[in-house]
């Protein structure tokens, strides 16, 4: 094993293990600050996979945009709220959980047989995957700044507008105040 792989092993290690505590972390601000974990070793491996714009992407849009939205969300929410999602001790698995790992067992039941059926040696583009590899030296970011800027003008724009909205919409739930 190499430098490399242990490095790819780390990050990946990571990934799982900080959203898996993510998931199961009762405490709100160390949740927050685990999902930061997940996503910055979630760059990390876009890097070892040559997806430099893919990583960079993810640093500047989730880990700082979504993360800081997700910070501030926490902080204007009432202490009510708060101090009532941390009084409900509820099991892992209990009857009110059926029904979600009922739909998840389906996904994962559908998903399985699609794999199964698949057949990736018969795909064309799948065969002809590992002629059309990327290097180190490719400049993947100015082509797709390019293409951005001019072919999906619009739709980034479109982007931008519905993220704006959702900023505005989770800024008026966190500032939400109880009528009389």
């Amino acid at each position: 094993m190499n430098i490399e792989q242990l490095v790819f092993y780390i990050l990946a290690a990571m990934v799982l293990i900080s959203a898996f505590m993510v998931v199961f972390n009762r405490n709100m601000v160390r949740s927050i600050f685990l999902f930061f974990v997940t996503l910055f070793s979630m760059s990390g491996l876009f890097v070892y996979a040559l997806a430099d714009f893919v990583a960079v992407t993810q640093l500047v849009v989730y880990v700082g945009g979504m993360l800081v939205l997700m910070i501030f969300a926490f902080l204007l929410s009432s202490k009510t709220i708060l101090n009532t999602s941390t009084v409900h001790r509820t099991s892992l698995i209990g009857l009110h959980h059926v029904p979600g790992l009922l739909i998840s067992l389906v996904f994962f039941l559908i998903l399985f047989v699609t794999i199964y059926q698949a057949n990736p040696d018969e795909i064309s583009w799948i065969r002809n995957a590992g002629k059309n590899t990327i290097t180190v030296s490719d400049n993947t970011i100015h082509a797709i700044g390019i293409n951005l800027m001019t072919r999906y003008l619009v739709p980034f724009e479109i982007v931008s507008v519905l993220l704006m909205m959702a900023l505005i919409g989770a800024a008026h739930l966190a500032r939400r105040t109880k009528k009389l």
